[in-house]
């Protein structure tokens, strides 16, 4: 239901005197919220295909699923896309890339080889449009990556094969943040892994150690390029032992003096990572978050406005770790449309981020350092039930994009005009 500007206003001010009761200053929180920029997964628009074969996903040891016609077969295909979707989405986002969107005239360039021109075209669009890259290895969907094993190979020239395509990453990360004046936050996520129990786990870990100690050998300069090391649970093929576990990046991370990535879904089901963030920023200087959502396992459902997601939300802006931490999305869904979906998950980010940023939690912290544990439950609760809608709604008029879903009728537009016609 579309709504008018002087109805939304109305509502935004009533909205704000109720979060000025609790000393909130809701203009304030809108500038904060503007200048917070999610790093938008490419991988969305094209089923994480990538333009380096027509296999995608195959043998990869992660799956999408569904066949929503529309899918982004090129380049340019995929760059209108995200375009589209970030006309709909407020403030100014991220572009993030996996190294199996090189651009390389229709040659065949081996991972190992690829280098930064094969990334041009995507570094003069985000150029154009004002906005920063980030960017992934691609150590899967791969023949040397077939035994399920890439960085932590037993296999001498597949792990050398694996470190080069590492190190030729950095230099395009490098060479991406040093081109768009933003730091690229180059992250690494391996599938290596074993799908029963293993009879040596300490020789790949030394395996991977090793292999990652080359890669990050040749020294850059942080204002160009963040390294990042993300780690998993289980995986597809990999279900009772994973190389790059929590503990071992986590230690790696600290050791280095390197990002850890926290991705809500490598995670047990149990396990909420909001509870690790303290933890962690005590002994690591950034954290980089891929923002998911798991469905009974790392399935990678469209990010929704979820209690986790919220909660995460909370513990970055409590902790003042908003200049510490990265912001990234991960998931991929076919069965819906996929332009849709990085609207969906990036709105839902955001508002998690908006709810955080209201919150008058030096209010909250009185009531805790006072032990006055009935005050701080009480407003707790009171809280979630404060206008939160329109100053969201405020929030996408005041950064000229649809508010609620009046999105939606342009995104069927585009599919009718567009995606359809693919």
């Amino acid at each position: 239901m579309i709504q008018s500007g002087s109805s939304i206003e109305k509502a935004y001010a009533i909205a704000g005197e109720r979060y000025a009761e609790y000393g909130v200053d809701t203009a304030g929180v809108l500038e904060q919220l503007a200048r917070i920029a999610i790093s938008i997964h490419c991988w969305q628009g094209d089923d994480v295909g990538g333009f380096e074969s027509d296999a995608g996903l195959e043998g990869a040891g992660i799956q999408t699923t569904g066949n929503y016609p529309g899918k982004a077969t090129t380049a340019e295909q995929l760059r209108a896309d995200f375009e589209k979707a970030l006309s709909l989405i407020p403030g100014t986002h991220r572009i993030n890339l996996h190294a199996i969107y090189a651009e390389t005239g229709g040659k065949k360039v081996e991972r190992d080889e690829l280098e930064p021109r094969h990334f041009a075209n995507w570094v003069a669009w985000a150029r154009s449009l004002g906005i920063g890259i980030d960017f992934n290895p691609t150590f899967f969907a791969h023949p040397k990556a077939e035994s399920g094993f890439t960085l932590a190979s037993y296999d001498s020239s597949v792990r050398r094969f694996w470190v080069g395509h590492g190190i030729a990453c950095r230099r395009i990360a490098d060479n991406i943040g040093r081109e768009l004046g933003s730091p690229c936050v180059n992250n690494i996520w391996i599938p290596d892994g074993y799908k029963d129990t293993p009879a040596d786990r300490t020789t790949p870990r030394e395996t991977l150690r090793k292999s990652l100690d080359e890669i990050l050998s040749e020294k850059f300069d942080r204002s160009n390029i963040r390294d990042s090391v993300e780690c998993k649970l289980f995986g597809i093929g990999s279900e009772s032992y994973v190389v790059g576990s929590h503990e071992f990046y986590l230690g790696y991370a600290i050791r280095n003096g390197i990002l850890l990535c926290l991705d809500m879904g490598h995670f047990h089901p149990t396990e909420q990572i909001s509870d690790k963030v303290s933890a962690i920023f005590a002994f690591v200087d950034e954290i980089l978050f891929h923002i998911s959502r798991g469905v009974r396992w790392d399935s990678d459902h469209v990010v929704v406005l979820s209690d986790a997601v919220r909660e995460i939300a909370l513990e970055i802006v409590r902790g003042k770790y908003l200049d510490r931490t990265h912001i990234g999305l991960d998931y991929f869904d076919a069965s819906i449309n996929r332009v849709a979906a990085w609207i969906i998950g990036t709105r839902s980010m955001l508002k998690a981020l908006l709810f955080a940023l209201l919150e008058p939690w030096e209010m909250l912290r009185d009531f805790e350092v006072g032990r006055d544990f009935t005050s701080r439950l009480v407003f707790l609760e009171e809280l979630k039930s404060l206008p939160f809608g329109p100053v969201w709604d405020y929030y996408c008029l005041q950064q000229d994009v649809p508010v609620g879903t009046d999105w939606l009728g342009e995104i069927r537009e585009y599919e009718k005009k567009v995606l359809a016609s693919r």
